[in-house]
């Protein structure tokens, strides 16, 4: 039982807990309120005889004096007017003489004419000693709870003071129970009143105090397997405790996202340097006997006498091989960090040379150039950087597109933001994108793309792609160097 309480769900974990403390509390209430009118109802019982008791005491004294015992029996019947003689009445009035001994009494069957009141029963005994040590004038309560009766005893004085008597009252107990039990009973009902509406109160109460916790503990318990706007959507944002932790939990998925990003990033780096390391194996295997080809193909259209069928072929093995050189080479990259430093009109330049391109596909340009002064980056390596961006997106964009390069200046960066609508990327190809022939029907693309991340590594720069919508953009970060 316990075990399961503890594994208990908090949404129900807390809204019971709140009930159990508002039924307990509703219960003590309910307890301290009846024991407080059992004592009310009791000590109203008392006051009552001890009143009753002095108006008779007052009135008894000629009695006593006289020793008129009917004249006393009369006054001691008055107050109990249709209450039978016999068996065991709820309220008896006794008068005792000086001495202790039954002077007149309600019911004489149980309180014999002169019988001594020591003699009546244990109750007496303990009540006849408490009036001897009792002072004179003062009124002597004793509780038989054996028999469920309360006895008071008041002293019958003279007017010198000296003790004549005693008027001794017996009370049943069940004589204020059912004003007790009637007044425990609108208590009860009044309490369990109070909990129908306390109850489901608390318990809404509870289940919306769990409700934060709860939700970030789902939010958790989806990590890895759910989006993180889903995730993050039923934190509770506030100033306490659980607040805090979801501003934590937050942070923590942002951690996290960092680290698969750069985990992504890793991965790729080492695929892609694996790539070009076993290219450039390649190309370099490549070039020796390509080289020979075309000086043997130079040396026979120099030196030979071909046919017109031998000089179509020779020219076709020409194109061919020269398209072969053209792809080896672009394997071979690597930045000419001799090259001047980079400037205005470099950029400018590369305007003019992609608008051929341009005007074929009728796709407008909008170029916003930044770049106002020198920067110290290696004008070779950025130009071929900006250059297959600019001819990537031209062939990307949608027949009279548009294309929009942005460059500027950022905190020592010089920031390379190329854009174009069109068909965006599938996300499935975009963690291939930089490898090279990644994309079968546009190899030529994708050779280029793999020849600008190489140029942006060499640079210890930065190349960012996004493909959302109708829109493609590549964003490149390049710190500047220290001497250019």
């Amino acid at each position: 039982m316990s075990s399961a309480l503890t594994n208990l769900s908090y949404r129900y974990k807390v809204p019971l807990s709140l009930s159990v403390v508002i039924v307990i509390t509703a219960a003590v209430v309910s307890a301290v309120l009846g024991w407080q009118a059992y004592r009310d109802l009791r000590g109203g019982l008392i006051a009552g005889a001890e009143g009753l008791g002095r108006t008779l005491s007052r009135a008894l004294l000629p009695s006593l004096l006289s020793d008129e015992v009917w004249s006393a029996y009369e006054m001691v019947m008055a107050p109990l007017e249709g209450i039978e003689d016999g068996g065991s009445p709820q309220k008896t009035i006794t008068v005792l003489d000086a001495k202790g001994s039954v002077f007149v009494s309600s019911h004489p069957a149980q309180f014999p004419l002169l019988a001594p009141l020591a003699s009546i029963g244990p109750s007496y005994a303990q009540l006849q000693r408490a009036i001897a040590t009792q002072a004179p004038h003062s009124p002597v309560q004793l509780e038989d709870r054996i028999n469920d009766r309360i006895l008071v005893a008041v002293p019958i004085l003279a007017d010198d003071g000296t003790h004549l008597g005693t008027v001794l009252l017996t009370y049943s107990e069940s004589l204020f129970l059912p004003n007790f039990y009637a007044t425990l009973t609108r208590g009860i009902v009044s309490t369990l009143l109070v909990l129908l509406v306390l109850v489901p109160l608390g318990w809404n109460i509870g289940r919306r105090m769990a409700v934060p916790l709860t939700g970030l503990a789902e939010s958790m318990a989806q990590i890895g397997s759910a989006p993180r706007a889903q995730l993050t959507e039923r934190l509770y944002r506030g100033d306490d405790e659980i607040g805090q932790l979801g501003r934590q939990f937050e942070r923590m998925l942002d951690e996290l996202e960092e680290k698969r990003n750069m985990e992504k990033q890793m991965i790729a780096a080492d695929r892609l340097a694996a790539i070009g390391r076993l290219t450039a194996g390649i190309a370099h295997e490549i070039n020796n006997p390509l080289g020979g080809m075309i000086n043997a193909i130079n040396t026979f259209k120099h030196h030979g006498h071909p046919d017109r069928v031998t000089e179509r072929t020779i020219s076709l093995l020409e194109r061919g091989l020269a398209q072969i050189r053209d792809t080896v080479g672009a394997l071979l990259v690597e930045a000419r960090m001799e090259s001047h430093a980079l400037s205005p009109d470099d950029m400018d330049d590369i305007r003019v040379l992609v608008q051929p391109q341009l005007s074929e596909r009728a796709v407008r340009l909008d170029w916003d150039n930044g770049v106002s002064e020198p920067l110290p980056l290696p004008s070779t390596p950025v130009r071929q950087i900006l250059i297959n961006l600019l001819l990537n997106a031209v062939q990307a964009a949608d027949q009279s597109g548009t294309v929009a390069c942005r460059l500027r200046c950022d905190d020592r960066l010089l920031v390379l933001d190329i854009c174009n609508d069109g068909q965006t990327i599938r996300p499935a190809l975009l963690e291939h994108l930089f490898e090279p022939f990644s994309l079968p029907s546009e190899s030529r693309s994708s050779l280029g793309l793999w020849v600008t991340y190489q140029l942006v590594q060499q640079l210890k720069g930065t190349i960012n792609v996004t493909s959302a919508g109708s829109e493609t953009r590549f964003v490149v970060r390049l710190p500047f160097a220290e001497n250019v």
